[in-house]
């Protein structure tokens, strides 16, 4: 399965992801589009980045009396009122060749309602996934605006991320995704930053608000640091919280070509840097980074371990066991095993001891596992001239090779109630009709 590996550890950007597609090998042509409809233009040269040479784009006006919104520059990895790559640096082991000419686009144009913004992108001439793609991360973007402002998607308005900037980014990132054909996009834990951030509404704690929402949507997962400064943006974690599956460590892969895109900041110590590698991921089994942990019970009530599976779900847990033990002077006891995420292990484990009053639990630094990707998929299974839906899940590998389908138990059992079959016949029906 041909893989796009992003490596967040300096956070993204809108900028930062066009640049790094771009130096991966996205064609610059495919931007053209956005050109033809919008005052804008994207200004791409080559820098380098404390010794790693990378690509940079900035979108800038082509109207220099376009008007400029209320709002700060939340789409760029850059403080307000500082136009994000108009500058140069002279270091003795680094140079910046990324000063870009113009007027920078950021936060210029006025604020638009989610409607307003889905009737731009659907007047330009794009490919229909592209259009849908990028709808799709508006409205996620838009949730999130409307969830911290406390109103309606429809009543909101996006006053710092609904400019001709923002749109140029995030259809442009998925044009240029579209162009690398790729099957799959990953990335690694996302890096906030610290700090604070200057908004419209004022000032606030980094990852801001926003951030915070999209990261509660995303499969990928979000961490502090590592300097203080914004390296996440609105923008940036709407579109991969779309297009990304979150990997704890780059995957395998056969590299077929690799790039970095550059940040705005320039930090004294590490390159503001999002690194970006296509390759062939293979067809195998997904790997799954976990931790596993364990406890002996041998005073705990059928009633507590009924349950227990449930609540220690809720608290994170991906799998729960729960085994038949001899103890100590051979009494019956269990043993309780909880396979988790290795970030949430630790209050897994306190969820444990609340509910079972264990002393101690044990962690195994299991490491990984490997595991399928798996998806619903709703069959049709007709009786007697009627049709019921049954859900069932499908197993593959990364190549979307399928070696296992099983029906849900409860869809059968209700199906099976109507009808009068069995409950396996139910299943097997609904299964054969996927397979």
């Amino acid at each position: 399965m041909r893989t796009l590996a992003f490596d967040g550890r300096m956070g993204a950007s809108g900028d930062m992801l066009l640049a790094a597609l771009l130096a991966v090998g996205a064609d610059r042509d495919a931007l053209a589009p956005v050109e033809d409809a919008l005052p804008i233009r994207y200004d791409v040269s080559e820098t380098v980045e404390r010794g790693i040479g990378a690509t940079s784009v900035a979108v800038v006006l082509t109207d220099a009396d376009e008007t400029r919104t209320d709002g700060t520059d939340e789409d760029s990895q850059m403080p307000s009122k500082v136009p994000k790559h108009d500058h140069s640096h002279d270091h003795a082991d680094d140079s910046h060749d990324h000063t870009h000419g113009g007027t920078a686009a950021e936060g210029h144009g006025p604020s638009r309602s989610l409607g307003e913004v889905r009737e731009i992108v659907g007047e330009m001439t794009l490919p229909d996934g592209v259009e849908r793609d990028a709808l799709a991360i508006f409205e996620i973007l838009g949730e999130a605006e409307a969830a911290v402002h406390d109103t309606t998607l429809d009543e909101m308005h996006f006053h710092e991320v609904g400019a001709d900037d923002a749109i140029a980014d995030v259809v442009g990132v998925c044009l240029l995704l579209d162009d690398l054909g790729v099957e799959r996009v990953v990335t690694t834990p996302l890096s906030a930053g610290g700090g604070t951030v200057e908004m419209s509404h004022g000032t606030y704690p980094v990852p801001g608000p926003a951030v915070v929402e999209i990261a509660e949507r995303a499969d990928w997962s979000l961490a502090g640091g590592p300097v203080d400064a914004e390296l996440l943006t609105p923008t940036g974690a709407s579109i991969l919280a779309h297009v990304a599956d979150g990997v704890d460590a780059l995957p395998e892969l056969a590299v077929e070509a690799s790039g970095y895109g550059a940040g705005g900041y320039d930090f004294e110590n590490r390159p503001n840097v999002l690194r970006s590698i296509v390759g062939d991921g293979g067809g195998g089994l997904r790997r799954d980074e976990i931790t596993v942990l364990e406890t002996n019970l041998d005073d705990t009530t059928p009633e507590v371990l009924g349950s227990l599976q449930e609540r220690l779900q809720d608290a994170g847990a991906r799998d729960v066991s729960i085994l038949p033990a001899t103890m100590k002077k051979s009494r019956p006891g269990h043993l309780v095993k909880v396979v988790c995420k290795p970030a949430d292990s630790e209050r897994v484990a306190r969820r444990l001891a609340e509910e079972t009053g264990t002393l101690g639990v044990r962690a195994h630094g299991a490491g990984h596992r490997w595991i399928a990707d798996r998806e619903i998929v709703t069959a049709t299974v007709e009786i007697d001239g009627d049709a019921y839906e049954i859900d069932v899940k499908v197993a593959t590998d990364s190549e979307g090779t399928v070696f296992d389908v099983s029906g849900e138990y409860d869809d059968a059992a209700g199906v099976a109630d109507e009808t009068g079959l069995p409950v396996r016949e139910v299943l097997r029906r609904a299964e054969d009709a996927l397979r």
